[in-house]
């Protein structure tokens, strides 16, 4: 009898995390790494939301909470759908886990039976068909394209629903790609989903606060209402307010479900940090006046690493219009001989090869359900990322 469950035979390591660990190997050698794997923004929290969790500590606010989260931290975040996405959720109707991922794997593990399908465009986060294996449902994937910005079509949404189809996974804007759907996009997709009335969707709004240029933002429910008592939208803390090792992220839906996480979570971890909740609240409640800021900074960088991407041989970058990542083809190095020799047949070796090479290391797209392309994090400095495009046009032209 093996020893090990059968279902990690379904889940593979997260290549996001396995990259940044190589790129800390390499930097602890003594190379001259840049790691552009990481999807963390490199500002610091905020001195107020820091401020808001030294508040607390000093209170004594070092105990259990409840386990779908602190009221205070729950009616902000009912407060917060209201305010920016027009949205009418109680605080009944919201959840606090310890980060996106657990409000995501709660939700599945709530709600999945043998055989269920959950829909997933491609590029994807890669943790979305992981969870859904690990909880025994069996991932569908809908591939976009380059042309199409990685925007998912209507008529394919609606060819891969079936009577089997339990959730469908929607990103924007989107990690790994940038790409954030307009309010007539998601119109589009919406409206297949109101024809599947089985249908329920999972909306991951993590980026929403960093979209550039006049792009406004808009969230599934927001379009189509009428998608209200089917859809879980979930969001957090960690990119637009730097607060990812804090661990919170949050969701809203329909009552039932909630109560089914809560029991879930309840078995598993009981509530978030007490501390990281109580910053939640300043973060949410407080000043927003840092956002914008940071948002220029990161269009900035975008617009850098993206014009000096399309510079370099072989490489094709569209610009994105959401948060910190572009998602270039490689398409055009695939064939040639790399400086160690070897021949790119994929974008795994592209990725593997240029860390090898020039210290640069990102994440291959074939991770993320899409190649030839390969992902990069702009959330480091502008210095950094113009040294580390320079290296990827110096490796590119040696190819041959």
């Amino acid at each position: 009898m093996a020893f090990l469950a059968d279902a990690l035979s379904r889940v593979k390591p997260s290549a996001t995390i396995a990259v940044s660990q190589k790129a800390r190997e390499l930097k602890a050698k003594g190379r001259d790494v840049i790691g552009l794997g990481a999807g963390e923004p490199d500002f610091d929290t905020p001195d107020n939301i820091k401020q808001a969790a030294i508040d607390a500590i000093n209170r004594g606010e070092t105990k259990y909470t409840p386990v779908s989260g602190i009221p205070e931290l729950r009616e902000a975040i009912a407060k917060k759908f209201k305010r920016e996405n027009g949205l009418d959720y109680t605080a009944a109707q919201t959840i606090v886990g310890t980060g996106g991922k657990q409000i995501l794997f709660n939700a599945f593990m709530a709600t999945m039976n043998a055989g269920d399908e959950v829909v997933i465009p491609t590029p994807y986060w890669v943790s979305y068909p992981e969870m859904v294996s690990l909880c025994g449902g069996t991932p569908v994937f809908v591939a976009t394209t380059q042309e199409n910005k990685f925007k998912l079509k209507a008529e394919d949404l609606e060819k891969a629903i079936t009577p089997k189809t339990k959730w469908f996974i929607f990103n924007s804007p989107s990690n790994p790609s940038g790409a954030a759907y307009s309010h007539d996009e998601l119109k589009a997709l919406t409206d297949v989903l109101m024809r599947h009335p089985h249908v329920w969707v999972l909306t991951d709004d993590m980026y929403e606060h960093l979209t550039y240029g006049d792009f406004k933002f808009a969230t599934p429910v927001e379009v189509e209402p009428g998608l209200y008592d089917r859809t879980l939208t979930m969001n957090g803390v960690s990119k637009a307010y730097a607060m990812t090792g804090w661990r919170i992220g949050y969701a809203a839906g329909p009552l039932n479900l909630i109560k089914a996480m809560d029991m879930i979570q309840g078995q598993q971890t009981s509530g978030a940090c007490s501390i990281a909740q109580w910053a939640a609240v300043e973060a949410l409640n407080g000043t927003q006046a840092f956002i914008p800021e940071n948002k220029k900074i990161f269009e900035g960088r975008r617009d850098l690493i993206v014009s000096m991407l399309n510079q370099a041989k072989g490489i094709e970058c569209p610009s994105p219009e959401g948060a910190f990542y572009v998602y270039p083809s490689c398409k055009g190095l695939i064939g040639k001989t790399a400086p160690s020799g070897k021949v790119i047949e994929t974008d795994e070796d592209f990725v593997s090869e240029l860390l090898e090479s020039e210290g640069v290391a990102v994440v291959h797209g074939s991770a993320f359900g899409l190649g030839p392309n390969f992902r990069i994090s702009y959330a480091t400095s502008e210095a950094q990322l113009e040294e580390a495009g320079k290296r990827i046009q110096r490796f590119c032209a040696a190819c041959k």
